[in-house]
C-alpha cells in the first residue's frame, strides 16, 4: 500500500468516518477527513484513525506512508471486525476498522497549536478563539453546532405550525432609549447623524402588527454594546415572535410550544407543560426573578415570628427571611460561617445571622441567647431545621433581604448546568417601573411600550411604582431565557406610561413618532416574546458559557483574537465620515 496522489471524483466519499458499524463488514468504503491520531503497529502498519463531523474510524495503513496529526486525507479500504480484546467502547465506530486502505493525502498540514480534542479545553481561551478554525474541529464543537442547527430547525417548524410568518426587519436603525447600549453606525452621505444596530425589531414587529401580519417571527441578530460575560455576547440571536389579537396566554402558549419542540428536538424527550410563578412568588420563594426550580432551599417568612423581638438586629427590619441548609452545620466552623457573613454583606445586607441546629435540636449560635423560646421554636419549625442543619437569617428592607439571601440559595444548592432536569418557568405580573432615575422618574421594568396590568392601569397617574405590567419572562435552570409582554395599542395610554416616565409629547414625537403615528391608523391588541437562542442552546447542550455553542464569538473584553478586531481604520475613512477621533476620556 503507498499513497497516491489526490484526485478529483464525482463523490469523493462513501459514507462518513463516525457511520461505520457491524453491519458494514465486508463493504469497501471511502472516507475524507483529518487524521486525529497514527500509531504504529509493527514494522510494516500502522493505525490511523480519521476523524470528520460524524465521528472517528481506524484505518489500517502501509506504515510507510507519511501521514501525521492533521492531515487531510481521503482513504479506501473494505471494513471489517476489529480482532478480539481490541474493541474501543469509548468510540461508535469501535467495533470495525478499515483494513487493507490506500490513502491519498489531500492537504499536508502544519502541527496545530494544540491538540484537536478533549485536551483544549484546558487551553487558554484566547488562544483557541485565536485558532477557532481549529478549535472548532473538536467533537465537542460540532455537536454544539449540530445542536444549534436543531434547535433553530425545531423552533421554526414550531412556529410555522401554528401559523407565523418569517419576516426579516432592518439592521440600520435609529437609536431608541431601550436600556442598553448601542452600536452606533455613522451616515456618509448625512455627515454628523447614525444609525444605530438593532437591540432587537421590537418597534418593527409591533408594526407589522398593525400591517395586519397577524403573527410574525424572525429569527434575529440583535446587538447591545453592554459589557460581556458568560451569558452574553455583542452579537447574539434571539426567537422574536409577535401576535395580534391575544391574550398574554395565547402568548406563554405559543412560545412554550417553540422551546419544549426544541428541547425535545435535541434531547429526544419533551420536558412537562411549563409552570407559572408571579415576580411576586418567584421572588418570595428563591430571592429571585431568574429561579432556579432544580433543587429546594427556598425562603422562609420569619418576619411576624420576630414582631416583637428584643433582639436589636431584627427589631424594626422590614423583612426577615431565612434559608435552612440541610446537613452544612459540621462544615462550617467559625471561619467559614465569618465569611459567609462577608459574603452577605458584600451582596448589600447590614450583616448575617447563622444558627447550627446542634444533636440535641438546641440552636447554636452567638445570637441565640438574644431570642425567646418562641421565636427560636419558630425558626425550627418554619425553616423545617433538623440536628445538623444550618439556618441564615437576614433582616433587612424586603428587595435586599430576598436578594441576598436569593444568591446565598445559589451559592449553597445550585447545580452545574448539565446536572439534573429542565426546569423552565414562566414568571408574570413583573412591576412596570423599577426604582427611580437622577429627577425622581420612574424606569421602565420591561420596555415603555408594555401594558400595563389591566387591575393597576388606574395607578399610573398617581401611584405608578405599585403598578404591575403584563410582561413575562422565560427562565430555564435559573437562567432567564427572554422576555415578552403585552404591548400598548393605544397611542392615548402609551403617552400616559412616556408622561410616567418623564417623556414629553414632543420628546415622545420626536423619538418615536414613526411608530406611534401608524398606530391612529388601527392597531390590534398584540403582544410578544423574545428569547435568546444562545442561551436555550448552550442549556440543552450542557455549555456554561454560551462562546461554546456559538461558531465564532467575542472574548469577555469583546475582542476577536482570530480577526485581531476592533481595531483602528484608517484616517481618510473617517474623513470621509466626518469623524474626528478625541482623546479617550479618564
Amino acid at each position: 500500500m503507498t499513497a497516491t496522489p489526490s484526485r478529483s471524483a464525482t463523490s469523493m466519499r462513501t459514507h462518513l468516518c463516525g457511520e461505520l458499524r457491524t453491519e458494514h463488514a465486508g463493504a469497501i468504503v471511502t472516507v475524507c477527513g483529518w487524521v486525529a491520531r497514527r500509531r504504529e503497529h509493527g514494522e510494516h502498519l500502522a493505525f490511523v484513525d480519521v476523524r470528520d463531523h460524524a465521528g472517528v474510524v481506524q484505518c489500517v495503513v502501509d506504515n510507510s506512508i507519511d501521514v501525521r496529526s492533521e492531515y487531510v486525507v481521503r482513504i479506501s479500504g473494505t471494513v471489517r471486525a476489529r480482532p478480539d480484546g481490541t474493541v474501543n467502547p469509548n468510540l461508535s465506530t469501535g467495533e470495525v476498522e478499515i483494513g487493507d486502505a490506500t490513502v491519498d493525502v489531500l492537504h499536508a498540514a502544519t502541527p496545530p497549536p494544540f491538540p484537536i480534542d478533549e485536551r483544549a479545553d484546558d487551553v487558554d481561551e484566547g488562544v483557541r478563539l485565536q485558532y477557532r478554525y481549529l478549535d472548532l474541529r473538536r467533537s465537542r464543537m460540532q455537536r454544539n453546532l449540530r445542536v444549534r442547527a436543531t434547535v433553530n430547525s425545531a423552533v421554526r417548524r414550531a412556529m410555522e405550525e401554528q401559523g407565523f410568518v418569517e419576516v426579516e426587519t432592518p439592521m440600520l436603525v435609529p437609536s431608541t432609549p431601550e436600556g442598553a447600549r448601542e452600536f452606533l453606525v455613522p451616515s456618509r452621505k448625512e455627515p454628523g447623524s447614525f444609525y444605530a444596530l438593532p437591540q432587537s425589531p421590537q418597534l418593527f414587529k409591533q408594526l407589522l402588527m398593525v400591517a395586519g401580519v397577524d403573527r410574525y417571527y424572525q429569527i434575529a441578530r440583535c446587538l447591545r454594546d453592554e459589557d460581556l460575560r458568560a451569558d452574553r455576547q455583542y452579537e447574539f440571536m434571539q426567537l422574536d415572535a409577535e401576535m395580534s389579537f391575544v391574550a398574554q396566554d395565547d402568548v406563554l402558549d405559543a412560545i412554550s410550544r417553540a422551546v419544549l419542540a426544541a428541547a425535545e428536538a435535541v434531547t429526544g424527550e419533551r420536558p412537562p407543560e411549563i409552570e407559572r410563578m408571579t415576580w411576586r412568588e418567584s421572588m418570595e420563594r428563591f430571592g429571585t426573578d431568574k429561579p432556579d426550580l432544580r433543587f429546594g432551599l427556598e425562603l422562609v417568612e420569619l418576619t411576624d415570628a420576630f414582631a416583637a423581638t428584643e433582639f436589636k438586629a431584627f427589631a424594626g427590619a422590614g423583612t426577615i427571611k431565612g434559608i435552612c441548609v440541610p446537613g452544612a452545620a459540621a462544615a462550617h466552623g467559625r471561619n467559614q460561617l465569618d465569611k459567609l457573613t462577608d459574603r452577605a454583606k458584600q451582596l448589600g445586607a447590614k450583616g448575617l445571622v447563622w444558627l447550627r441546629v446542634a444533636d440535641d435540636g438546641a440552636l447554636d449560635s452567638p445570637v441565640a441567647k438574644f431570642l425567646s423560646a418562641a421565636e427560636s421554636a419558630a425558626v425550627v419549625e418554619r425553616t423545617g431545621a433538623a440536628a445538623g442543619d444550618l439556618v441564615l437569617i437576614v433582616a433587612d428592607e424586603w428587595a435586599t433581604t430576598c436578594d441576598v439571601l436569593g444568591q446565598l440559595r445559589n451559592d449553597f444548592g445550585r447545580p452545574p448546568v448539565f446536572h439534573g432536569p429542565y426546569r423552565y418557568v414562566w414568571i408574570v405580573d413583573f412591576p412596570m417601573f423599577v426604582g427611580t432615575d437622577d429627577q425622581g422618574r420612574p424606569k421602565p421594568g420591561h420596555h415603555p411600550f408594555t401594558m400595563p396590568h389591566p387591575d393597576d392601569a388606574h395607578l399610573l397617574g398617581r401611584d405608578p411604582m405599585a403598578v404591575r405590567s403584563q410582561a413575562y419572562d422565560l427562565v430555564l435552570n435559573g437562567w432567564e431565557l427572554g422576555s415578552g409582554s403585552i404591548r400598548i395599542h393605544d397611542t392615548t395610554l402609551q403617552r400616559q406610561v412616556f408622561a410616567a416616565l418623564g417623556i414629553d409629547e414632543a420628546a415622545a414625537d420626536r423619538k418615536f413618532g414613526f411608530f406611534l403615528n401608524p398606530f391612529e391608523y388601527g392597531a390590534p391588541p398584540h403582544g410578544g416574546f423574545a428569547f435568546g437562542l444562545d442561551r436555550l442552546v448552550a442549556l440543552l447542550a450542557g455549555e456554561e458559557n454560551i462562546r461554546e455553542v456559538i461558531a465564532f464569538p467575542k472574548t469577555q473584553s469583546g475582542a476577536d483574537p482570530m480577526t485581531h478586531s476592533p481595531q483602528p481604520v484608517e484616517p481618510a475613512l473617517l474623513d470621509q465620515l466626518g469623524i474626528r477621533m478625541l482623546p479617550r476620556r479618564t
